[in-house]
């Protein structure tokens, strides 16, 4: 995957160039006129500018990015791409032509994929004499923006083409999830219907628009209600997708009176009016039973698996929680109680199975966020929970050991690969534990989390099987922990890894003071943990911290060819004389005799222009954090490392009771806390 195609050049076919742009691929650009491909390029170079007005981009990097994209009106400049992605409009026989066209001119290997968002398929792939190349891959608006990617493979589609598009998802920065080829795929198959069942509870005269969208908007955690949405993103839209799925699938989907009045009307919806607070709740249960009804008969039809659904919903739409989250959190009693009652209108409508076993079982939906799966000899254990980063939580870390001891116990699996789903590997801990444990005075349940971490990261640091992490984002914290406990570290250049919790008034604590030091000295390991500074893949690699550095395009094929041919070699730590002369400095300025100095400011005011930028870093971190870092990493330098871990945890409940645990913790997405030493 390094160069390709998008037929389109339309709103949503520059967004896919634009993205794909800027992810390092080379792209094409293909529309029927030179004015259409002009307009495309100058919507991406508006876009790009606004990112350099907010800072996301230098203008440098714009111009990387522009010199990456070819526009063409000739469809044969596609003809060497790996991937051609059609992105015009939906309209049935002019994708069939167009494929017809594509499969003669692109080299025979290449896939060919659709963005439709309602046509089969399997359709269009019968257009194609390549129907084992021929997928479907959904974007959501604005694609250089949101990160969602449905795949959707048709029923010939080869194991290789899935493969290679989820390659590309990642080399794009999206987060995929794989759907079968049925109308409306995961998403929009619930959240269509979610828009037009705000329209009958107005049309039925349960409450306001303004009440509508503002129990929408608390029930699900997001800032614009389904009538807002609809005038932003337009009301056709909304008629037409609605159209769509009702006459595929019946009217329950199709259009509400009201929805159809307003469309036709070609005005907005009215936003004015009071909230009326008597009605939120009724309201509130209503477009939930929606969601929930939906979203169980798409599990029970085999159209996605249920942690997919969820991240649909999350990264997709933005919303707090997915629909079995949801439905975990109500309760499934509740849950199953609303589909009845808006099932009550629609007798034809049976409940969906899967909900009600479940509701009878009385359990909450088991959402996998950590998945175990082999592929010949390679096991892969997966962390999904990209919408958070795939933070660890209790049921994260859970769900990471069970994966793990089902790895190690596969006898058909030599190594285990440890990744991150989404732009991170693992962004750290779940904050919100730590903090509702200091503030609910349940410092023992933050203790045993810790603890427990601990012991399902000593389990893959004393793995016999080859565990290598596969880091191709953020690692941070506990995520930077969890890498370090595999025996390899594989990352691409836009992988980033630090420490910052003496920045928030803690210390690591799942082994991040003992590994650390053993791999790279106790001198580095301090400075990274002090300053809580994110170095990058190649420094880390200079340092011994990691062990590898592929493209991205190319850690998969590396990192395969070095597992079977059993050389991948750990090259942790490097001697003085190894290391860059920066690091060389740095391991000097933090040995022993230097450390209190740092910790009590005193360089400051140095002459040395690194030394004072540091020591002003330093100075910002939380200064109890620090000792005990400090301290811990020293205790545990000799010890083996089970005990070194003890010293680790011999601590925790000390900071976790202190005021700037506490302010620390609660600043993180609010700014720089002021840590008082107490």
């Amino acid at each position: 995957m390094k160069k390709i195609g998008i037929i389109g050049a339309g709103n949503m076919g520059s967004g896919i160039v634009q993205k794909t742009a800027q992810e390092g691929l080379s792209v094409v650009m293909m529309d029927i006129k030179p004015e259409f491909v002009e307009k495309g390029l100058s919507n991406i170079q508006t876009t790009l500018k606004e990112a350099v007005e907010r800072k996301l981009f230098k203008p440098e990097q714009v111009d990387d990015i522009m010199s990456r994209i070819q526009g063409t009106t000739d469809l044969g400049d596609t003809k060497d791409c790996d991937l051609v992605i059609e992105a015009v409009f939906e309209d049935m026989e002019v994708k069939k032509d167009l494929f017809v066209r594509l499969d003669e001119i692109c080299k025979p290997e290449t896939i060919l994929a659709t963005n439709t968002s309602s046509f089969s398929v399997e359709e269009l792939a019968q257009a194609t004499g390549r129907p084992d190349r021929f997928v479907g891959l959904h974007f959501f608006y604005h694609p250089a923006k949101n990160r969602l990617l449905e795949i959707i493979p048709g029923p010939m589609t080869s194991p290789e083409t899935l493969a290679a598009c989820r390659q590309f998802a990642q080399l794009a920065g999206k987060t995929d999830i794989m759907v079968k080829d049925t109308p409306g795929f995961a998403v929009n198959r619930f959240f269509v219907p979610w828009l037009n069942e705000s329209t009958r509870i107005l049309e039925d005269g349960w409450a306001n628009i303004p009440t509508i969208d503002k129990a929408a908007m608390d029930s699900l955690g997001i800032g614009m209600g389904p009538f807002k949405l609809m005038n932003v993103t337009g009301v056709p839209i909304a008629y037409h997708s609605a159209l769509t799925l009702g006459n595929k699938l019946g009217t329950f989907y199709a259009p509400s009176a009201k929805l159809k009045a307003q469309f036709e009307s070609g005005e907005l919806w009215p936003l004015d009016g009071e909230v009326e607070e008597a009605n939120l709740a009724r309201v509130s249960d209503r477009l939930l039973a929606e969601i929930f009804y939906v979203a169980s008969d798409l599990l029970e039809g085999g159209a996605s698996e249920l942690a997919d659904i969820d991240v649909g919903a999350k990264v997709g739409l933005r919303w707090r929680k997915g629909p079995f989250e949801l439905m975990n959190r109500l309760g499934l009693d509740k849950a199953n109680g609303l589909v009845e009652d808006l099932l009550k209108p629609w007798p034809d409508l049976p409940l969906p199975e899967r909900l009600h076993s479940q509701q009878v079982k009385g359990e909450p939906w088991d959402i996998r966020y950590v998945r175990y799966n082999r592929i010949d000899d390679v096991g892969r254990v997966t962390i999904s929970r990209p919408e958070a980063l795939n933070a660890l939580n209790q049921t994260v870390m859970k769900q990471l050991d069970e994966s793990f001891r089902d790895a190690e116990s596969d006898p058909q699996t030599r190594a285990i690969v440890l990744s991150g789903s989404g732009k991170a590997f693992v962004a750290g801990a779940d904050i919100g534990f730590f903090l509702k444990c200091i503030k609910d005075d349940r410092l023992d349940d933050n203790y045993a989390f810790t603890k427990y971490g601990q012991d399902v990261l000593m389990s893959i640091d004393e793995s016999k099987k080859l565990v290598v992490a596969r880091v191709g984002g953020i690692a941070l914290g506990g995520g930077l922990e969890l890498a370090l406990s595999t025996d390899v570290i594989v990352a691409t250049p836009k992988a980033r890894m630090g420490f910052p919790e003496t920045g928030i008034g803690i210390y690591p604590g799942l082994g991040g003071t003992q590994r650390t030091a053993r791999f790279i000295g106790k001198e580095l390991a301090k400075y990274l943990i002090f300053t809580g500074r994110l170095i990058s893949a190649e420094d880390a690699l200079s340092i011994g911290l990691v062990d590898y550095v592929f493209a991205p395009e190319e850690i998969e094929d590396r990192m395969l060819e070095l597992i079977a041919e059993e050389k991948l070699v750990a090259r942790k730590g490097k001697n003085s004389e190894e290391l860059p002369a920066q690091w060389r400095k740095i391991k000097e300025f933090f040995a022993d005799e230097n450390i209190d100095a740092w910790i009590a400011g005193k360089y400051i005011d140095s002459d040395d222009p690194l030394v004072a930028k540091t020591a002003k870093i330093i100075a910002s971190k939380a200064p109890i954090a620090l000792r005990l870092a400090s301290q811990i990493i020293d205790t545990g330098y000799e010890l083996p490392l089970s005990e070194g871990l003890k010293g680790e945890l011999s601590h925790l409940n000390e900071i976790f009771s202190t005021a700037d645990a506490l302010t620390g913790l609660s600043s993180v997405g609010k700014g720089m806390p002021t840590f008082e030493g107490r």
